[in-house]
């Protein structure tokens, strides 16, 4: 199994970036404290406050996938619906 990162863009819809920034720190220490979970750092675009940035790195891409299925992030996607304009994932392969 190889190390997977992940960089995520969440951008919220306009006047919703206080309540997404809030709802998105949440997962940090849950996600920290998952089995694999290499690290989960949150930030937030200097130049655009409604655009934040997931940086992930798990032991694999089979973590990654049951950590997507867990409870926190369901309750995450419920208290955000309606409330973020795009999400984009970059998926990528750690090599050195």
């Amino acid at each position: 199994m190889s190390r997977l990162s992940i960089v995520a863009n969440v951008h919220a819809r306009p006047g919703q970036a206080d309540l997404v920034k809030a709802e998105l720190k949440k997962l940090v220490p849950l996600t920290r404290a998952e089995k694999g979970c290499i690290n989960y750092d949150l930030h937030q675009d200097n130049s655009d406050p409604a655009h934040f940035v997931l940086y992930e790195n798990w032991e694999s891409r089979e973590i990654w996938e049951a950590h997507k299925g867990g409870a926190h992030l369901r309750e995450y996607m419920e208290a955000t619906s309606g409330k973020i304009d795009k999400y984009d994932f970059i998926d990528l392969t750690y090599l050195d």
